[in-house]
């Protein structure tokens, strides 16, 4: 893997993850979190999106004027989330329900029509695409980390709905974490989403800071030894 794929990589995931860095998409993040397979089921869709729409608008990006470039790349967007759309109305139509408006409203979701505009026009069709893949990923493993917390403390499971995704076999994933004679509510409504999403950013921050400490430290040994060293030559 080169530098590029491994720049990629980090940024989707770590560094500039839509969700948790640039802080895009957080309607349906917010919204649609109440269990990890509601998550996992739009981070899917979003993902494909990403990939179809950040391919097409590489492909096309020497041909289309850049006066019109914007409304082409949203055309591009609202065709592969119809696409999208019309498949899991077919194959996964209960799951189709439960996300509702927040499949079409994919077509606005600011991370997508983002890369397409900073990176995938300005870039070749291998790398436009591994860079949808990433950002979609990083977004998907928000939206499931997030629903994950929700649901283990609001519901006492996990993976409940897994039948909606995948199929009538998939009932048997669900996990009863805890019985609970009634649901906690915070963490089922979009309060406790937003404190949720608060809390993984907290991490992360607290992360970063931390490997930004180490390097600081790592660095000042490496900078003493080359002083010693110096001296005794």
């Amino acid at each position: 893997m080169n530098n590029e794929y491994k720049e990629l990589t980090l940024q989707g995931l770590w560094k500039n993850n839509p969700a948790i860095v640039q802080l895009l998409g957080l309607c349906p993040l917010l919204a649609v979190t109440g269990t990890t397979i509601n998550g996992l089921g739009l981070g899917l869709a979003t993902t494909l999106v990403l990939l179809g729409s950040n391919i097409t608008v590489s492909l096309v990006r020497n041909i289309v004027p850049n006066e019109i470039r914007i409304p082409i790349f949203v055309m591009v967007i609202a065709s592969f989330v119809t696409v999208i759309e019309l498949l899991m109305h077919a194959f996964t139509y209960g799951l189709y329900q439960v996300l509702g408006i927040f499949i079409p409203l994919i077509v606005t979701n600011c991370a997508i029509i983002g890369r397409a505009e900073a990176y995938a026009s300005k870039n070749s069709v291998q790398y436009a695409a591994f860079d949808g893949l990433l950002m979609g990923v990083g977004f998907t493993l928000v939206l499931v980390l997030l629903g994950g917390i929700r649901e283990v403390l609001g519901l006492g499971t996990l993976f409940s709905g897994a039948d909606l995704l995948f199929g009538s076999w998939a009932k048997d994933l669900t996990i009863q974490v805890y019985q609970t004679d009634a649901n906690f509510l915070l963490a089922i409504l979009p309060p406790g989403a937003f404190l949720g999403l608060g809390l993984i950013i907290a991490a992360k921050n607290l992360i970063d800071k931390y490997i930004e400490e180490r390097e600081q430290k790592l660095n000042k040994k490496v900078v003493q030894r080359a002083r010693v060293t110096g001296t005794d030559i």
